[in-house]
């Protein structure tokens, strides 16, 4: 299953460009007009409206879409014209910046992105912030958690996607894991992290099959909640729920977001937007087999006006 997010057909970058400006003309603005392009439009189609835009008008159409609108449906709106890994490359500044630093947000984004994304992600940074990630990542997070993005930055995973991998391999790296946590006296960090972070996708799957086996059916993720905590817990949790399932990891996600008092409406557009065209509709269905309601229904109480009705028409495409 794919993502909610579609191409449009007959699509017109020009005729979408001017749709928007009428929209943003005059007394007031139209929001309807602004919903249906930008929720029915796929990322690539949205970046050539918004380049079609600037070659008509002369403007850019972030700075006209900021002047109009406010609040959480401007920032859906700029973050669904972002190329996906600039879009990653903000986010990640953002956790980085300021008083304190976003950990929940910094894994999200480094712990499921594939070495090519990361590789990606790394060159935007240095062309937007004018720093190395890796600098920033330094000076911002600390002992190993710090070390954990650092090697996440590095991209050193094996890239390759083996579904069933190496047998061997993956019982030796399960005995390692096992004799650095749960069968140590103290955890040995450096070990866990090699494990996850070294070893492909595929293998790591099997390495955590192997685990299961070895340690009579505790989990991977029982014996890092036993071993680790804070930050770095939430990290190797990430890399492992990740591994074994995106969709329920990402549906999750979701879930904290909207847990408790308040809404995090920055992770949650972050979530529906950088997952819309990719897996979406196993995200939405995880999440009804996990907390036993639709997304689109958490969203609908949790959310209010036209930021809540484009993210609807992001999770619930045409028919």
């Amino acid at each position: 299953m794919p993502g909610t997010v579609a191409p449009a057909d007959d699509f017109d970058a020009g005729a979408a460009a001017e749709t928007l400006r009428n929209a943003m003309t005059g007394f007031g603005t139209n929001e309807d007009p602004i919903l249906q392009i930008m929720g029915n439009h796929t990322n690539e189609q949205r970046l050539e409206i918004a380049q079609a835009f600037k070659v008509a008008y002369g403007k850019d159409l972030i700075d006209d879409l900021k002047s109009e609108l406010g609040g959480n449906f401007e920032d859906l709106c700029v973050a669904m014209l972002a190329p996906p890994r600039v879009y990653d490359a903000r986010q990640i500044h953002d956790a980085l910046a300021g008083a304190g630093t976003d950990e929940t947000q910094l894994v999200e984004i480094m712990c499921t992105r594939s070495n090519d994304e990361i590789k990606e992600i790394k060159e935007k940074y240095k062309e937007e912030f004018e720093n190395e990630l890796e600098d920033d990542l330094q000076g911002d997070t600390s002992d190993y958690f710090g070390r954990l993005m650092i090697s996440l930055c590095a991209g050193g995973r094996e890239s390759d996607e083996w579904e069933w991998g190496d047998e061997e391999k993956a019982a030796e790296d399960a005995q390692k894991f096992f004799d650095a946590g749960a069968g140590a006296w103290g955890t040995e960090e450096a070990e866990l992290n090699a494990v996850l972070c070294l070893n492909s996708p595929g293998q790591l799957r099997k390495i955590i099959e192997k685990y299961e086996e070895l340690t009579g059916g505790t989990t991977m993720e029982e014996s890092i909640k036993n071993e680790c905590s804070g930050s770095l817990q939430e990290g190797y949790l990430a890399i492992v729920e990740s591994v074994k399932c995106k969709p329920r990891y990402f549906a999750r996600r979701l879930h904290n977001c909207m847990a408790g008092f308040g809404t995090s409406d920055s992770d949650l557009i972050r979530v529906i937007v950088s997952r819309s065209e990719i897996d979406m509709e196993e995200i939405k269905q995880a999440y009804e087999e996990m907390y036993e309601k639709p997304l689109t229904e958490a969203v609908e109480s949790e959310c209010s006006g036209d930021y809540k009705r484009l993210l609807l028409a992001i999770l619930n495409p045409p028919a």
